[in-house]
């Protein structure tokens, strides 16, 4: 039984996670036995709930659809726009939210739905910029979720007041996987990415950086302390998503941050993704 994944038509499959795939398959043309960590946990052959999952799914991602075309109805009528933005844990989302915040301040209205499994401190952390912030522990009540989904941001918008903002910006859960599965209602996705994670991750996350529009690369006052290939990680990029808009950034010394809030500024108010 393997992990379910959404394509962009809508069609829910199972991945069935055998060796030779992605990359570390291997045979043994020898007797010896051998123990993997999948021998002991990995065989899933008793369950017989695949169609039934896949049905179950399939029923969840429509209620959420739902769910995300009445956000970006509220958010239409309202006149703001919206952009969903996603990362692993510590990328650098909720700092890079700061300098941004600090840019728009007296410019542009701007609401906050922050959302994370438990505590209120990144939360608290934008508060002072000005900006209207309505804090999601997916925990709450939601079953602490590791993204956050049309639902649970519909619940957050209600603690907003639209009439009197400009523009949303969702800062997801830290997760590289299941955030770019869920349309939240949003006009665009956009993801951070810290050069300390490793030019890998495109290649390792494709969901993720196939959905987004702008991709942040952040820290990268970091570069001279590290072995990141800035080339390979945007050939990288390019495989996966080449009509991604790639940003350099360091939310820590704000190089880079006025790029990114010149695309955010330019965020269509329709054109839902």
């Amino acid at each position: 039984m393997g992990r379910f994944h959404r394509h962009d038509d809508g069609t829910v499959h199972e991945h069935d996670h055998e060796h030779g795939e992605h990359g570390h398959g291997h045979s043994h043309d020898h007797d010896h036995h051998h123990t993997h960590d999948e021998d002991l946990v990995g065989d899933h052959s008793n369950y017989a709930t695949g169609t039934e999952r896949i049905s179950v799914l399939e029923r969840i991602f429509d209620e959420n659809d739902r769910a995300a075309a009445a956000n970006r109805a509220a958010l239409d009528a309202a006149g703001v726009r919206a952009v969903n933005l996603m990362s692993s844990p510590g990328a650098g989302k909720t700092t890079l939210l700061a300098k941004t915040l600090a840019a728009l301040r007296d410019k542009t209205r701007v609401g906050i739905v922050e959302g994370d499994v438990e505590t209120a401190i990144d939360a608290d952390r934008l508060r002072g910029f000005g900006a209207q912030i309505s804090l999601l522990n997916t925990s709450d009540g939601f079953g602490g979720e590791c993204h956050l989904d049309a639902p649970m941001v519909a619940h957050a918008l209600t603690r907003l007041d639209l009439a009197k903002l400009d523009l949303v910006i969702v800062e997801n859960v830290g997760n590289l996987v299941c955030p770019a599965e869920f349309d939240v209602g949003a006009h665009r996705r956009a993801m951070v990415a810290s050069v300390t994670e490793g030019e890998d991750k495109p290649l390792k996350y494709p969901v993720m950086f196939r959905n987004v529009e702008a991709i942040v690369v952040n820290k990268t006052d970091l570069l001279p302390y590290l072995d990141f290939d800035m080339g390979l990680f945007l050939a990288n990029v390019a495989a996966i998503n080449p009509h991604a808009k790639v940003l350099l950034t360091s939310a820590k010394t704000g190089d880079g941050v006025a790029e990114w809030v010149d695309w955010l500024l330019n965020t269509p108010e329709t054109n839902a993704v």
